[in-house]
């Protein structure tokens, strides 16, 4: 409990960093800190994104994989 009264802000910084951090008292934990849930994206949102990602070329990619698995495998 000392540290999150007295480093309130980098125990934040934490928590929004993805880490989860559980408040003891007296050595028994007491509570868990995690990031609140984020809200789904919408199919809207998601075509939006996908729109700007780079193009594959499926048969390149294969090749790029068939390059680095061992075929004795």
């Amino acid at each position: 409990m000392r540290d999150l009264r007295n480093r309130s802000a980098d125990v934040l910084r934490r928590v929004d960093d993805g880490e989860r951090l559980i408040v003891t008292r007296d050595g028994e934990p007491v509570a868990s800190l995690g990031q609140v849930p984020r809200r789904p994206l919408s199919v809207e949102q998601l075509r939006e994104r996908r729109r700007h990602l780079p193009r594959v070329d499926a048969a390149a990619l294969q090749s790029d994989l068939d390059d680095l698995i061992d075929p004795a495998l």
